[in-house]
């Protein structure tokens, strides 16, 4: 029953009128008697076990929230048979979607600045412990006050999120069309990545004022996602480019947290980080009339939840699966058919030809049978030779010579005349050597092993292989996954991260690892909460520097394996990271890569982090990342690709003795997307990810000039992080 006008309620509160109404109950503005302020009162009518719990479930969430760009609750009570009723902020203004409906679109300082604002709102939900996620982000939730502030509200949706793992606290699970991102449909994982899609399709359609395509339909490929330029060419590339990422159909490749989304807003536009709760767009205006439709449906957002085919959902029970597309799926299930039929069709060949030689042999030519049947051997009896009596000779020796010899029944004479004589000379005999060296070719690289990472198996593990590829061993074998290997000077261990669930660019919540290289002695480092990864082994063996997220941003610590003490090297301001650390061979300098400006560049300092200093200068249109020593230490490989326009990732080389010049050279290796070098043990060849077919990465090597360039892995999974091992001792 909806409450009229003046209506006390809980002897508190004095209805002053319906804001909206949907099918679980109504939204009122009311005066709270007691202090005297406006305040917004969210209804639930449905008093069922799962409603009201879905409803407790809002109220708990926002009683403990504390942040400037979230509503307030004050109060949760319950009439009787009545129905619940959440008392909270009473936000004042126009929504997005009504200043759309006003406005057609917003500009790009309004639309970097509500992004700005949203992204602080999430980054303090998906950092609270355990973490929140809205997961109903679209302009009707997207408030701005009078004053330009900007609010998000309706958490009716929300989900306590406590990992894959464990079980989770969910409200009813809501999809809405063009703003929900495809792993939202069905019960895959939905994780903080998910309020980064939805957030970035509610910036798409405020700056085009076009509804974006469903994600559900791109991930069948039954559709595609308009360029946001196409739909409005006055938005910056740049912008665009952020928006789209956001939009990604793979998690994976979207902004991991909200934190790299506002960095990316921020940069496209030039704009420096404020505080949260500071950024501000122009306010609606004073005499702006909300019509009664557009309040009431902008104020019943999921009063009653529903999904983009109607019916009333239950939340899903346990979301334990990482989202996958239909037609990925549909697209492994041909490729495991097609394999399948390969195999068996190779199988009926040898068939037929092994019946060949049983059933036809004449068919086959007599050499080749005789190797596949060999002819038996008969023995021959033994027979007795009788010998006959023999003729009498006379043999005269030399020139007149004459010898009779009687036989029993015959007498021959022969006669020899004038033969010569012949005189053996001994010819000296050349001993042959007992030990001749036998002709080998080099072997490529050193010789040695590579170990790299593949997901050929589902889920990335480290595997090991000779450079010959005859075969190829798994190293680890742990369910969260394994990646970036590096070995110890020595050759006998590897420090490698964990969890890993592909190849991403950052790796938060990870561990280091160090295990033996015959896959034993799995042993886990000190870790603190935030994240470590990209490990590299110093040359005397003594120190592991590493990536990590402790302080809250990336920064590049060492450890003192012996001790356990770790250090931090790099301490930059808020808006730089520093990490991708790699030793000088003499491990008296470390190269890395300082993110500035939304690019990457290489920067080089002393082991202890002094003399920190940029070496190679791109400009603001390339990233330069992944840095690599030579073995003599004279030259610093790194990977190179464009940031404004589209190029595939290139090698690069700059001394790194001579700082006379900050511009790096261009390695003519091959002619697609390669990077991540690494040099061999002998120091004249390389290894390295490569794209060669622009939809798979494999690994590759030539020689440092681009001869003799090969392919290391073919398999039908992705193939990464290589790492050729040191030259054992």
């Amino acid at each position: 029953m909806t409450l009229d006008k003046n209506t006390p309620l809980h002897n508190r509160y004095r209805i002053i009128e319906i804001l909206g109404q949907g099918g679980m109950g109504s939204v009122y503005s009311a005066v709270d008697e007691n202090l005297g302020n406006t305040v917004a009162i969210k209804e639930n009518l449905f008093t069922t076990e799962e409603y009201s719990r879905q409803f407790r479930l809002e109220a708990v969430i926002l009683a403990n929230l504390r942040h400037p760009n979230l509503p307030r609750v004050y109060d949760h009570f319950v009439l009787g048979d009545q129905g619940q009723y959440l008392v909270m902020d009473f936000i004042e203004g126009e929504d997005l979607r009504q200043r759309m409906e006003r406005m057609g679109t917003i500009s790009e300082d309004d639309a970097v600045q509500i992004g700005a604002s949203i992204c602080d709102a999430l980054a303090y939900l998906h950092t609270r412990k355990p973490p929140i996620l809205h997961r109903d982000i679209k302009p009707g939730n997207v408030k701005i006050t009078p004053e330009g502030h900007i609010f998000l509200v309706d958490f009716g949706l929300a989900k306590i999120y406590q990992g894959a793992t464990q079980a989770t606290t969910t409200g009813a699970r809501a999809m809405t069309p063009g703003y929900s991102p495809p792993e939202q449909y069905g019960t895959a994982r939905t994780d903080s990545r998910t309020d980064i899609y939805s957030l970035g399709a509610t910036l798409y359609a405020a700056m085009c004022g076009m509804i974006p395509e469903d994600g559900l339909a791109r991930a069948m490929d039954s559709a595609q996602l308009t360029p946001l330029r196409k739909r409005n060419s006055n938005v910056s590339r740049r912008i665009a480019a952020a928006i789209e990422k956001a939009m990604s159909i793979d998690p994976s490749d979207r902004f991991q947290t909200a934190e790299e989304f506002k960095k990316a807003l921020l940069s496209a536009k030039s704009k420096t980080q404020q505080i949260a709760g500071s950024y501000l767009v122009s306010p609606p205006p004073a005499d702006l009339e909300i019509s009664s439709e557009s309040a009431e449906a902008s104020t019943q957002v999921d009063q009653e939840p529903r999904d983009a085919t109607g019916p009333l959902r239950a939340p899903a029970p346990h979301e334990d699966q990482p989202f996958v597309s239909p037609l990925k799926k549909q697209k492994e299930k041909e490729k495991k058919r097609r394999g399948n039929f390969i195999r068996f069709l190779f199988f009926l060949i040898l068939l037929g030809l092994a019946s060949i030689f049983f059933f036809v042999p004449e068919l086959i030519p007599a050499e080749m049978r005789a190797l596949v049947f060999p002819p038996t051997i008969t023995p021959t009896p033994t027979q007795t030779v009788t010998p006959s009596p023999l003729p009498s000779l006379t043999i005269t020796p030399l020139a007149t010579a004459t010898a009779t010899k009687k036989m029993p029944t015959a007498t021959a004479t022969l006669t020899l005349t004038s033969l010569p004589v012949v005189v053996e000379t001994e010819l000296p005999v050349t001993p042959t050597p007992s030990n001749v060296p036998t002709l080998a070719a080099t072997p490529i690289g050193g010789g040695g092993e590579v170990a790299y990472v593949s997901n050929r198996s589902g889920t990335p593990q480290i595997y090991l292989a000779p450079i010959s590829g005859e075969s190829t061993t798994q190293i680890t074998s742990l369910p969260a996954g394994a990646c970036q290997p590096a070995w110890s000077p020595d050759g006998q261990k590897i420090v490698f991260v964990s969890p890993c669930k592909g190849r991403d660019d950052l790796y938060r919540g990870s561990s280091l690892y160090v295990i033996n290289a015959d896959g034993t002695n799995l042993t886990a480092l000190p870790t603190v909460s935030g994240g470590d990864f990209e490990p590299a082994w110093s040359p005397d063996g003594s120190q592991i520097a590493f990536t990590s997220f402790r302080t809250g941003n990336a920064e590049i610590f060492v450890l003192d394996i012996e001790t356990q003490t770790v250090t931090q090297l790099t301490k930059g301001s808020f808006s730089l990271e520093s990490r991708q650390a790699a030793w000088s061979p003499d491990g008296t300098q470390i190269a890395y890569t300082v993110k500035r400006l939304g690019v990457f560049q290489i920067w080089l300092m002393n082991a202890d982090g002094s003399a920190q200093t940029q070496i190679v200068r791109s400009g603001t249109d390339f990233t330069d990342y992944l840095p690599a020593w030579s073995r003599d230490g004279q030259t610093i490989l790194f990977t190179q690709r464009c940031v404004t326009s589209f190029c595939l990732s290139h090698a690069m080389t700059i001394s790194a003795i001579d700082r006379a010049t900050q511009q790096a050279t261009a390695l003519k290796l091959t002619s697609f997307s390669i990077e991540n070098i690494k040099y061999s043990p002998d120091g004249l060849w390389i290894i390295y990810e490569g794209d060669e077919s622009g939809k798979n990465s494999d690994i590759y090597y030539s020689t440092l000039a681009g001869a003799d360039f090969t392919r290391f892995t073919a398999d039908p999974g992705m193939d990464f992080d290589p790492n050729w091992r040191p030259a054992l001792k």
